[in-house]
């Protein structure tokens, strides 16, 4: 299936006619109609707060859309009227929802998220006195299932790991998987989800989402990765400030025409070439020597980097080949071992408080499961690491200290304008916010430490393009403004050369090589593939054109 494909059932799976909501006095959906047909796959594409998680919510029956006045509009399911009051609805109902931040248990394995509270059983002879309590859970069919589920997305992983100790790829695989297992889905929503996976894995995931379509499976794919919306999508169904303000079958649109809908702006204009810059004179930041990192599913077993003062460096590499061990293991968050000096000083390993006061800063790829403070206000958890640390935003007392809230606030109101969080001030809970804008507060959160050096992994992750653009650009101003070195590590390689000047590829928990962000493409891939470049002297260590949007 391709996006050029028809389907034989357009719009007699679902749909949604005049959907509204507010929250208080917020607008965030007004009259938001389309439909999803069998075996279609419709994207619903927009910027963050354009409004398509809470769309997706009211869909699913979510607590917080029942909690908050319910919604205008009606749903349809095989064209009879349906209004769901929980998940729990949804899901008998046959809608399957995987959502942009994990749900899973950490501590079970792969195979008993899989099957949660739908468990195999051996039952008992004595279950009709003391209940289903002393039937026993059938362990080899549960494998079996499980198993089932991960070959329908064309991936193997180790199904007794407990979830806890798998790289954020995994996850991903085994949130879908869940879905998958349900014998009565018939609509599946998929809210980013190859944003956390590394370009091989999400072929991977596009080919057996095409599998699920072709089997009749219905499906809206929320994605900001426009070019898998133009390969993988029948249709495409724009929100721009809760308004459905554009739908097109894929085939009749374009990268550009859907970007220029999505910000009411075209964001491919005016592309810069930007002046090379040579580094090999300028003074060594960070000089890593024969590193390893003990980290579940991104072992790193050799590594040895010297980044200079004031570049930004790039980690590349395909999943699980150690990219994002390495920051983890520098920065102590995993036990690692090895030697790593910043400026001429010793770093201690396994320290992340030594790390932090010694000028680095982290951006972690799992922004909800270690960046941020869920339950605290955006200002709190933009300030609250540099209060720690460096005494900032206290009021001094002879014997004690309290939170200075003007300057907390003062400090949070200046990020959310610099990198427009959309949110209804810095008193909001981060825990509320969309994905990419609690992205955009936990590098609030990193910029307020002044670095010397910072760590971002996945700084994109699940941010739509015009926001994509506004993260990058702040990680260059930071760059060149306050002389910040800055060291990426993503997934998306057009990410890594569109802000990179150099940029290491990591291979089997090694530096495969080092390039320039304007080295061929194809040099690139053949150091993810394990196979040798010939170094190209004459080549400067130089920032590239940015990348296209949407790539």
């Amino acid at each position: 299936m391709t996006g050029d494909d028809m389907t034989d059932d357009p719009g007699g799976l679902f749909r949604c006619e005049g959907i509204s909501k507010a929250f208080g006095d917020t607008r965030v959906l007004t009259d938001v109609s389309f439909s999803v047909g069998r075996g279609e796959v419709v994207a619903l594409v927009g910027e963050n707060g354009a409004g398509k998680s809470t769309l997706m919510n009211i869909c699913f029956g979510m607590p917080s859309i029942i909690e908050t006045g319910g919604y205008s509009g009606q749903l349809y399911l095989d064209g009879q009227p349906v209004r769901f009051g929980s998940p729990k609805e949804a899901l008998e109902a046959g809608i399957g929802m995987v959502h942009q931040e994990f749900s899973l248990i950490p501590g079970f394995t792969g195979t008993e998220n899989i099957l949660l509270n739908r468990e195999p059983v051996n039952r008992s002879l004595l279950e009709s006195v003391f209940g289903g309590r002393i039937n026993a859970l059938d362990r080899p069919r549960m494998e079996e299932r499980a198993g089932t589920a991960l070959s329908k997305l064309g991936v193997t992983l180790d199904q007794q790991t407990h979830v806890s100790q798998m790289p954020v790829g995994n996850k991903q695989f085994l949130e879908i998987a869940r879905e998958i297992d349900r014998s009565r889905t018939r609509l599946l929503v998929l809210d980013e989800p190859t944003a956390v996976l590394a370009e091989s894995e999400a072929s991977i995931l596009l080919e057996a989402i095409r599998k699920l379509a072709a089997d009749g499976l219905g499906i809206i794919f929320i994605s900001h990765r426009l070019r898998e919306v133009m390969e993988l999508c029948h249709k495409v169904v724009v929100l721009r400030d809760g308004h459905k303000v554009a739908e097109m079958p894929t085939r009749e649109t374009s990268v550009r025409q859907i970007a220029a809908f999505m910000v009411h702006r075209d964001k491919e204009e005016a592309e810069e070439q930007r002046v090379a810059k040579d580094f090999s004179a300028a003074p060594t930041a960070l000089s890593v020597r024969h590193l390893w990192v003990d980290m579940p599913g991104e072992r790193v077993d050799d590594v040895n980097l010297e980044i200079r003062e004031n570049e930004i460096f790039g980690l590349a590499g395909l999943a699980g080949q150690g990219k994002l061990g390495i920051p983890a293991g520098i920065m102590g968050l995993k036990p690692a071992g090895g030697e790593v000096d910043f400026y001429g000083q010793k770093l201690p390993l396994n320290d992340p408080r030594a790390c932090l006061a010694a000028g680095l800063a982290f951006v972690s790829e799992d922004r909800r499961g270690v960046g941020l403070l869920l339950a605290e206000s955006i200002q709190m958890n933009i300030g609250f690491t540099a209060m720690q640390l460096q005494k900032q935003f206290l009021k001094n007392y002879f014997l004690f200290a309290t939170v200075d809230e003007a300057a907390l606030e003062k400090n949070a109101l200046k990020y959310i304008d610099e990198l427009a969080i959309k949110c209804s001030g810095p008193l909001q809970k981060a825990g509320h916010l969309s994905g990419g804008n609690q992205q955009k507060v936990c590098l609030a959160k990193a910029f307020t430490l002044a670095p010397r050096l910072m760590f971002v992994s996945e700084p994109t992750r699940g941010i739509d393009v015009g926001a994509k653009a506004l993260v990058l650009n702040a990680l260059r101003r930071y760059n060149q403004e306050l002389g910040t070195t800055v060291v990426v590590t993503s997934s998306e390689l057009e990410e890594l050369r569109s802000v990179c000047h150099r940029i290491a590829v990591i291979n089997e928990g090694r530096v495969a090589g080092i390039l320039p962000a304007s080295a061929p493409l194809e040099h690139f891939g053949l150091l993810m593939s394990g196979e040798e470049v010939e170094p190209e002297a004459s080549a400067p260590c130089g920032e590239a054109v940015p990348a296209e949007v949407g790539a």
